[in-house]
């Protein structure tokens, strides 16, 4: 059977809890439709994070991803729902969320979004 998108960002054990490293994720095929049109809107999105005790499951996150394809979302909202998402499933000591839009109408749309746990 087939996966379908799915809102739900899944997490596994860090299991290096105790070193600071970093999480580099591109995703080059991000989709969402333009709320006021309806046309797709195109980005590659990048998540930079250092975990504390959990890390992102990738099927999950793909499926995440997916889920946006036919929902209409600004840009910055979008990212910004990414970086809160993320950080509500998996509690990075810090993480950064770049969504790096392709041309609409001749303007280039980069949102950069960071967190840093207390």
């Amino acid at each position: 059977m087939p996966t379908q998108p799915s809102k739900k960002l899944e997490r596994v054990p860090n299991a290096h809890p105790d070193r600071d490293y970093e999480i580099d994720l591109s995703i080059p095929e991000f989709t969402c439709l333009c709320p006021l049109t309806g046309q797709p809107d195109f980005a590659t999105i990048r998540i930079r994070y250092v975990p504390d005790q959990w890390i992102v499951e990738l099927k999950s996150l793909k499926l995440y991803m997916w889920s946006y394809r036919d929902e209409g979302a600004f840009h910055e909202d979008v990212t910004n729902r990414i970086l809160n998402d993320l950080v509500a499933a998996i509690a990075p000591r810090r993480i950064e969320v770049t969504g790096d839009w392709n041309v609409r109408g001749g303007i280039k749309t980069v949102v950069t979004v960071r967190y840093e746990a207390p």
